[in-house]
């Protein structure tokens, strides 16, 4: 195996990402997303229960205007503070164990809220498992990103999310069984939350054996360690193929930039963080809005609860379609330019949804929102995790992600008032209205990535001779940002 890299040592962090981004895809990569992708699994089964909890629990435990959108919106408030705080802790101690120990974490308390007493207590307990749940997406874009090709990342992230997205129609059927009856001496709505409980824990031991990122170890300068985890990797990828791993491209040395977490807010990052912001504050509406309150909006129409919940199944059977047809589109289109399609396509399937009154409209409309989410939010984890240095690739990610956490606990307030005093019609209007500041955010100011490698689309440091320097490495200097060679 040949490494024509120039005289720098393999194990620099470039020089690492150099050999993960040529390695050809391979059983290896596959178990990997499917065992990361499980964490979109538990994100997603979080959301859509929020909406099923806020119908089922509103008569028997008599909740009010305040109540019922405080516990629709519970899990995202404590999502704002795990996704800025352990976004930055994995920043700091690493991708492994924030990923790890945080899903437990989620685990016990989803376990805990099962046995909530009343609706205080169970606020309380999904506020926190909130917290721990919020760092397992922004994860999931940081790591995968950092471990997958850069010619398939986009379609293997993807795959990640396509797991992610089979909550939906999960919580929407099993809700259809469980919700409503008593089972073994329990309410089916606690055995729902048991459920997402003893799956975490599941999920917790499947993935103890998790590597940790070698890129984040390349630049906390502990080569050794990244040397020793890329070669097992090199070593099992040719094995699994049974072909000699093609040579790592000739490294032009570029001066290797050490950036705080200042730079996210002057130039070349500043145009980026103010696109993320703006998306993440505004994107809700539309990713989030449909998941967590679909079944209130369809009994405000008149559906009874078993029928309401009927058709949200129906509806969201789109979320997993959306998430596999996002793995072709996701390397063939520009990820910009489909993540604003599939909003342009959410904002009229939602007015639609909103306006009509037979059913079969109402699932056909709400199939169309589920597909378009799933591609958005799958082209989305896969663009912003592109869109920052790994030295501070997790903070920025996660506090961008805290604003539509924010947001999206907000949101059941602002929406259940509208559903409320004007009724479904207006409710997607609005959602109209802020879709459209959504696209033109992106497209103003999202940059293009597809086909780069994470180190060209961030400009942070060496490149291969084969890669076009973005404009980002040749505004590094002035942005007051540390440059230093990377001779490691």
């Amino acid at each position: 195996m040949a490494y024509p890299t120039s005289d720098l040592s393999r194990s620099g962090p470039l020089q690492i990402a150099a050999r993960l981004d040529r390695l050809p895809v391979s059983r290896w990569h596959w178990k990997l997303v499917l065992l990361v992708g499980l964490a979109a699994f538990f994100d997603s089964y979080e959301i859509y229960m929020s909406g099923v909890l806020g119908s089922v629990l509103a008569e028997p435990w008599h909740l009010t205007s305040f109540t019922k959108p405080l516990l629709v919106g519970a899990p995202f408030f404590g999502m704002v503070f795990g996704a800025i705080f352990l976004g930055m802790a994995s920043d700091r101690f690493g991708r492994r164990q924030m990923f790890t120990y945080n899903l437990a974490a989620y685990s016990l308390l989803a376990l805990a809220s099962a046995f909530a007493v009343d609706v205080g207590m169970l606020v309380a307990l999904r506020v926190v498992s909130g917290v721990f749940l919020a760092a397992e997406l922004i994860l999931l874009d940081t790591y995968l990103s950092e471990f997958l090709p850069r010619k398939a990342r986009g379609r293997l992230i993807a795959v990640a999310y396509a797991i992610g997205f089979l909550a939906a129609p999960v919580v929407a059927g099993s809700g259809g069984l469980l919700i409503v009856k008593v089972h073994f001496l329990m309410d089916g709505w606690r055995w729902m939350l048991v459920g997402g409980g003893m799956g975490g824990l599941l999920v917790f031991w499947l993935r103890r054996n998790l590597p940790e990122s070698p890129r984040w170890l390349a630049e906390r300068n502990r080569p050794q360690e990244a040397e020793a985890i890329v070669s097992e990797v090199e070593r099992t990828v040719e094995s699994q193929t049974g072909r000699r791993l093609p040579e790592v491209q000739g490294v032009v040395y570029r001066p290797v930039a050490k950036i705080p977490f200042s730079a996210m807010f002057r130039p070349p990052y500043r145009r980026r963080t103010a696109m993320m912001w703006i998306f993440q504050i505004t994107q809700t509406v539309g990713q989030y809005g449909f998941a967590s309150l679909a079944t209130l909006i369809l009994v405000s129409k008149g559906y009874d609860i078993p029928s309401s919940l009927l058709y949200t199944a129906l509806s969201f059977v789109g979320s997993p379609v959306g998430a596999l047809l996002a793995v072709p589109l996701a390397e063939r289109v520009e990820r910009k330019f489909l993540v604003i399609g599939g909003l342009v396509l959410i904002g009229v399937a939602g007015i639609v949804f909103g306006n009509s009154t037979s059913s079969v409209v109402i699932v056909v409309a709400g199939v169309t929102i589920t597909v378009c989410n799933s591609v958005v939010s799958s082209a989305w984890h896969v663009y912003q995790a592109e869109l920052f240095p790994t030295q501070v690739r997790s903070t920025a990610g996660g506090v961008a992600y805290s604003f539509s956490r924010l947001t999206a606990g907000l949101l059941p307030f602002g929406a259940l008032a509208i559903l409320d005093h004007f009724g479904p019609v207006e409710v997607f209007a609005a959602a109209a209205v802020i879709i459209t500041i959504t696209c033109l955010d992106l497209a103003i100011l999202g940059p293009r990535t597809n086909g780069l490698s994470l180190e060209d689309v961030t400009g942070s440091g060496e490149g291969t001779s084969a890669d076009p320097v973005p404009q980002p490495a040749a505004e590094v200097a002035r942005a007051g940002i540390d440059v230093a060679p990377d001779r490691s």
